[in-house]
């Protein structure tokens, strides 16, 4: 069973293959976003955590939203979540009753996407997953051995029904043809109603400890996802963005590392019921600004 600290341990141990970022040596304390609203002209949102657990709805988080928007902000909502296509995850969003037009969610997914070269491709994803956005020729990699040593590479988007089993699978096919594996969601895990959820990048750095030339990750903190907000928003300075997460090594390392502003929020996400000094200090990672909800 995942816990913080487990968590948080696994991130620091694949520290060396995070972005780099100068960081800051203190953290200011504030009371909403609005305190900040003259300092940021957009609000970049992590979703699990932050404005949902879940299937739930943090309380208060769509009506901040519209607050923001009424205000002049900006909003974008920048999420791991890589197990649904482009309109899966707008109808997600709007399930949870946010207001959100279709342009401000941007996906680890719709990186991963645009960068797959041509070849065969060995897809880990949902069986809900129609795969219909994937321009290349596909194998869903199940529990067949033989389908992991017929394709070129490998495209690592859900780990809804992922097993040990399955990933004892790919290690083999890597140990016997080492090939390139994409991870469309770098998260370790996402918090649920009842806990932590595993989540694909945790798998992929399991085999990148083991072939890390052939391992390349997609989402927070890497760039591609950062290319796609700051496209999304071509008249704001990367200074005035406003990373809004949970988690030290995703949300605000990567948005950091950016030129981004940050702000964690606590109450829902990875450090519910934690004190999150104690772990900016063990990391050397402080956002610029703290709050318990958005």
């Amino acid at each position: 069973m995942l816990t913080t600290q487990s968590i948080f341990d696994r991130y620091e141990e694949v520290r060396s293959r995070l972005p780099k970022t100068t960081a800051l040596t203190a953290t200011v304390d504030i009371q909403s976003l609005m305190d900040i609203i003259d300092e940021v002209d957009a609000f970049v949102f992590d979703a699990f955590g932050v404005l949902n657990v879940g299937e739930t709805l943090i309380p208060g988080a769509d009506r901040r939203l519209d607050q923001l928007r009424e205000c002049g902000c900006a909003i974008r909502i920048l999420t791991n979540a890589a197990s649904y296509d482009r309109d899966g995850a707008i109808a997600k969003f709007k399930r949870l009753g946010l207001t959100l037009a279709d342009d401000e969610i941007i996906t680890s997914r719709e990186a991963a996407l645009q960068h797959l070269p041509d070849g065969h491709w060995g897809v880990i994803a949902a069986d809900a997953d129609p795969l219909d956005d994937l321009p290349a020729t596909t194998t869903r990699l199940e529990d067949l051995p033989e389908a992991y040593d017929h394709v070129d590479q490998f495209l690592f988007l859900s780990s809804a029904e992922w097993s040990t089993h399955r990933q004892a699978l790919l290690m083999s096919a890597m140990q016997h043809n080492p090939r390139c594996l994409l991870i469309g969601n770098a998260d370790l895990a996402a918090p649920r109603d009842d806990g932590f959820s595993v989540e694909p990048g945790y798998f992929g750095h399991l085999i990148a400890d083991v072939f890390p030339e052939h391992v390349r990750f997609f989402g927070k903190p890497f760039g591609e996802v950062y290319d796609l907000i700051e496209a999304s928003l071509p008249a704001v300075p990367s200074q005035r963005i406003a990373m809004c997460g949970d988690t030290l090594h995703t949300d605000i390392l990567g948005a950091a590392a950016r030129g981004w502003q940050t702000v964690l929020v606590t109450q829902d996400g990875l450090f519910a019921g934690y004190d999150t000094n104690d772990f900016s200090t063990q990391a050397n990672l402080f956002a610029d600004w703290r709050l318990g909800r958005i």
